[in-house]
């Protein structure tokens, strides 16, 4: 899966355990400009790297997979779902593809094919 939005956070890199790190990315989604979307991602072990180059306000398209896991909570019995956004690419737009403001589209005259005077339209339409 893909999405494109503007660089919201970005974590530093969190040692969980001594073989187990992660790194965070929010990105705020703006599908609807009046009601933006925060949507965070994660990346782990050597995938921490992909935001090295990201800054706060760049404009990306971020390349992910959707995961989802049961827990079952000891003390309660209950079992709990989480998700997660895992990231295994993240891209740099620019230009109109960042979201830059676009002026006008170019002006385009169609060229005349009309018969020039004097000549016969052979057209039969």
């Amino acid at each position: 899966m893909d999405i494109k939005g503007k660089v919201h956070e970005i974590s530093e890199v969190m040692e969980v355990t001594s073989s187990f790190r992660k790194r965070e990315l929010v990105i705020e989604y703006a599908e609807n400009p009046s009601y933006p979307e925060y949507i965070k991602f994660e990346a782990i072990q050597d995938r921490v790297s992909l935001m090295d180059k990201c800054k706060v306000g760049d404009m990306v398209e971020v390349s992910f997979n959707l995961k989802g896991r049961a827990w079952n909570n000891p003390k309660t019995g209950k079992t709990d779902y989480f998700n997660t956004l895992q990231i295994w690419r993240v891209s740099p737009l620019s230009g109109a593809a960042a979201g830059a403001p676009v002026d006008e589209m170019p002006s385009f005259t169609p060229p005349d094919l009309s018969s020039a005077p004097g000549e016969a339209d052979d057209l039969p339409f």
